[in-house]
């Protein structure tokens, strides 16, 4: 068994163990899943640590950059002849995805301990979390396209129930609202995974294929095929390789939340619990920022370098407007769900640079946000566990009465609003550099789209400082009187171990951002190279 094998699986048995004991143990279910998610953890650190680096793609089809390799035949059709249908267990990880599944495995282990709050149906809860834990790590893994497909489509299930049965008093609505936006793209993006695959063979063996690798290279694609480069194929009467693209990144761009795609977000983050917010905007946001670079980019570069000023344009909307609502809210929740519109912005701004400080700075955002975003849900799920609620109106003076919790939300806040110092700066500041620098290495964005995005971040200190402002400073007002002062007790031991690391990586990847960079340079450096020979 390959180490990313027990990765990606190794939840499942923990699932296992958890279904087989009897309710009545209910108690040791939430150690039985923190348990799962330290493992997880620890392989994807050891992962991390020999990663190798320092080898561009060998060859025009990446395949050289992807590490800890495991290709085993799954499933195999006899269709006549010569033809076969081949669809193999195809995994691997370049530096891209590396930094995604370290990510991911640290934001699951917080919403692991957030998910002692949960007080109902904890098999149930604990089985769906582990399914849904082993969805998101065999995305991020996939290189063949019917098992992304399959892993992508998986993580709706799970989700699905979390947000409905465990949610708040509109979960219903969000959780039916969040599955029909993304099975919308998923089906769409299963017709043009069947359309790429009857475009491309296999060098090896001449049949067609799943395999993302071989999609990659345009010397496998069939001439008279309806994606094939020569191809004068057209749908709705555009070029058959554009609709594919448009359909791709519009399935991605719902989980992103690109506006004007993102309405599903801050209704499912608010009705779902606490640990599933973290989930949402810790990894499933760069689930669609991944698979935006893995297979739009990848798969399509000339597509992605025609369109790259409407994709920077989709990014520079999305970081102002979630920011402007972000400005609007009085739901502590959802006014950090639309910061996350606003921010994930900025990595379809790096990416639409196609320069290297553009998607390193997108790389490293997604790394940020998912640390940060994690620890400003959890933060708001303390608040909401004592008192169950979130109104920002509702609380004035809370630095008094809860000083701990005061310097972890103020580290949240400064790091997510881009303080020199924290990971955010970093990110955007790559970001926006790439943007800026694109019209004189590729032509491809106008300056005025980083000015823009540079007033996302004065826009992002505005809604963060006067939430800071309004309820932790000042005389001590509470909507709930002297009963809610009783509830509002400080951190406790567990939300300090759990608050405590997230705090630091935020501060370690602001002072070291090597820890990033040094991993996906090498694959951001042969994607650019990739796309510029289109």
């Amino acid at each position: 068994m390959s180490i990313l094998t027990l990765l990606i699986f190794s939840p499942i048995l923990f699932g296992l163990v958890i279904l087989l004991l009897p309710t009545e143990w209910r108690n040791i279910f939430k150690h039985i899943n923190l348990l799962a998610t330290l493992v997880q953890l620890g392989i994807a650190v050891w992962l991390y640590i020999n990663f190798k680096t320092g080898a561009l793609f060998a060859g025009i089809n990446h395949q050289g950059q992807y590490q800890f390799v495991e290709k085993l035949h799954w499933i195999g059709l006899n269709l006549g002849g010569t033809n076969r249908l081949q669809i193999d267990y195809f995994v691997g990880v370049d530096g891209i995805s590396i930094m995604m599944l370290l990510m991911s495995s640290v934001v699951m282990v917080v919403a692991a301990i957030s998910s002692w709050e949960i007080n109902k149906n904890h098999k149930g809860y604990f089985a769906l979390f582990l399914l849904l834990d082993v969805a998101i790590t065999g995305v991020f893994c996939s290189l063949d396209f019917f098992m992304f497909y399959i892993f992508y489509e998986l993580m709706l299930l799970p989700l699905y129930f979390l947000i409905g049965i465990w949610g708040g008093v509109r979960r219903e609505y969000a959780a039916i609202k969040f599955f029909l936006y993304t099975l919308f793209g998923s089906v769409f993006m299963l017709l043009v995974m069947v359309g790429l695959y009857f475009s491309v063979r296999d060098p090896q063996t001449g049949n067609h294929t799943f395999n993302m690798i071989c999609m990659m290279n345009p010397a496998n694609y069939d001439k008279g095929s309806i994606f094939g480069i020569l191809s004068n194929a057209t749908l709705l009467g555009y070029p058959a390789r554009v609709v594919g693209f448009i359909v791709l990144f519009v399935a991605f761009a719902i989980k992103v939340p690109v506006v004007p795609l993102h309405t599903w977000l801050p209704d499912a983050h608010v009705e779902a619990p606490t640990p599933v917010s973290i989930i949402l905007a810790g990894v499933l946001l760069k689930v669609g920022g991944y698979g935006i670079i893995r297979v739009c980019f990848s798969i399509f570069p000339d597509i992605a370098t025609s369109g790259a000023f409407w994709i920077g344009l989709l990014g520079v909307i999305s970081i102002l407007y979630g920011a402007l609502n972000a400005l609007a809210q009085r739901d502590l929740k959802r006014l950090i769900a639309y910061s996350s519109v606003s921010h994930m912005g900025f990595v379809l701004l790096g990416i639409a640079s196609q320069t290297a400080e553009g998607m390193s700075g997108a790389m490293m955002q997604m790394v940020s946000h998912g640390f940060l975003s994690a620890m400003l849900f959890y933060l708001v799920g303390v608040i909401y566990n004592r008192v169950h609620n979130r109104d920002i109106y509702s609380f004035r003076g809370l630095g008094t009465l809860m000083p701990k919790y005061t310097v972890f939300v103020m580290v949240a806040f400064f790091a997510s609003l881009g303080l020199p110092g924290f990971s955010a700066f970093i990110a955007e500041a790559f970001s926006l550099i790439g943007a800026f620098n694109s019209q004189a290495i590729n032509g491809l964005l106008p300056n005025w789209m980083a000015v823009c995005g540079s007033v996302g971040i004065l826009l992002s200190a505005a809604y963060f400082l006067w939430t800071l402002q309004r309820m932790f400073f000042g005389e001590t007002q509470l909507k709930g009187g002297q009963i809610w002062e009783l509830a509002l007790t400080d951190l406790g031991k567990r939300e300090l171990i759990t608050l405590v690391p997230l705090a630091l990586l935020a501060f370690a990847l602001g002072v070291m951002p090597s820890l990033v960079f040094d991993k996906v340079n090498d694959s951001v450096l042969a994607l650019i190279q990739f796309i510029q020979l289109k």
